[in-house]
């Protein structure tokens, strides 16, 4: 089957453009899609207005969810997408979210002999020591099994996180990472003008760039801030992004120049105008961010833990500091501080890495392995009743959805 005859139906936590780094990823797979005729649907509580729309999408009815108001709990999910995809007949069923969403897009595709891949974009049990609820974590490792173990394929897209899967009994994986646009984030940028209206061009800027929220380890990143802050003059802690923790962290951090939400050339700007990237976030599953720096042509410095650290060779493309250690990570941007020639060495390696890390390469696998999915469930159903579950675990699965 080619890709443009392949017809695939998508589910997404949210569909608000920029409103986090998956909704950047599928926006910019919807671009791919469309520019390769492929036949796409998107199922989420959260899409922009119609005229905002670049691809089908319908809106799954929810509720605001209470730990996380800017996210939606889906309800009424059967009734909400099932017509539209008797309708449109899809050939894959993609989750990108375990939510109920997803869920319930897991039990369609079993029900109707589909074929369903999921990508694990979202690390929710690791989210479990932020909002001390202890419980949650192994809660959410045994929804993980139940709901990616019934997929015929899960998308993991860095190495840490793949091996961290593995070790919780996870199957079906294929490491897929993500891209970055190198026309979008690029050294090109650079601007004094921006670092002189900003007063930064006598200091090294250290950048962090993403959602304020305590997940991002913000607290590990404000305590390095006040070991710095202290003793030296000569830096600059500048953050790019919106969050829920905004005026906590500026009071934790009242040096620093807090951006706010940034998109398009305002962003590519802040990165490539920037001199180091500090990202102490453990909860990653890619760190999009983190690429993004790379490619900019700033050295990042990331925590051993979660994802972010993957595309990381230790003093080649990066620094790796230890997780959750404020002092360690402040030792890591000091010696990046310290050392300018060091700091252009991983600077020139991570953007000449980065830049093989185009988008296209990289939906080019995905597409790939979409067409070996469909074809593996088309053998398979050859020589398998279609009564029959694809694993174990589905059979198990099965009989508890119609239980």
């Amino acid at each position: 089957m080619k890709n443009s005859a392949i017809k695939i139906a998508y589910f997404a936590g949210s569909m608000k453009p920029g409103h986090d780094g998956v909704t950047r990823v599928l926006y910019k797979l919807i671009e791919t899609l469309n520019e390769r005729n492929i036949e796409n649907i998107f199922f989420s509580p959260i899409i922009p207005q119609d005229s905002a729309q670049p691809t089908k999408m319908f809106e799954i009815p929810s509720v605001v969810f209470p730990l996380y108001k800017d996210y939606r709990f889906p309800v009424a999910l059967q009734k909400s997408f099932e017509s539209r995809l008797a309708e449109f007949k899809p050939d894959i069923l993609h989750i990108n979210s375990p939510c109920p969403l997803g869920f319930a897009a897991v039990k369609y595709g079993l029900r109707h002999n589909i074929p369903v891949v999921a990508t694990y974009h979202t690390h929710f049990a690791s989210y479990a020591k932020y909002y001390k609820v202890k419980a949650l974590e192994s809660v959410s490792w045994s929804y993980f099994r139940m709901i990616y173990n019934s997929c015929d394929q899960v998308f993991v897209p860095s190495k840490p996180i793949l091996e961290e899967l593995r070790n919780h009994g996870l199957t079906n994986l294929k490491y897929i990472p993500h891209g970055v646009d190198t026309d979008v984030f690029n050294p090109k940028f650079y601007s004094d003008e921006w670092r002189n209206k900003n007063d930064l061009n006598c200091k090294t800027i250290l950048l962090f760039a993403g959602r304020l929220v305590w997940e991002k380890d913000l607290a590990t990143l404000a305590e390095a801030y006040k070991i710095l802050n202290e003793k030296r003059k000569d830096i600059k802690f500048v953050l790019a992004g919106d969050g829920p923790i905004r005026n906590e962290l500026q009071a934790l951090m009242p040096g620093a120049l807090f951006l706010g939400y940034l998109s398009g050339r305002e962003l590519s700007t802040a990165f490539a105008s920037s001199d180091i990237f500090v990202f102490p976030s453990t909860t990653e599953t890619f760190g999009n961010v983190t690429l993004e720096a790379m490619a900019s042509g700033i050295p990042p410095i990331c925590a051993r833990e979660g994802g972010a650290y993957g595309v990381i060779e230790e003093n080649k493309t990066g620094l790796i500091a230890n997780p959750r250690d404020a002092r360690d990570l402040a030792m890591k941007i000091e010696k990046l501080v310290d050392n300018p020639a060091l700091r252009k060495a991983i600077a020139k390696n991570s953007f000449e890495y980065a830049k093989e890390q185009s988008w296209e390469k990289i939906f080019n696998k995905l597409f790939e392995s979409y067409g070996e999915v469909i074809q593996r469930h088309k053998i398979y159903n050859q020589y398998r009743s279609k009564t029959y579950c694809r694993s174990y675990n589905q059979l198990c699965f099965r009989r508890s959805i119609h239980a």
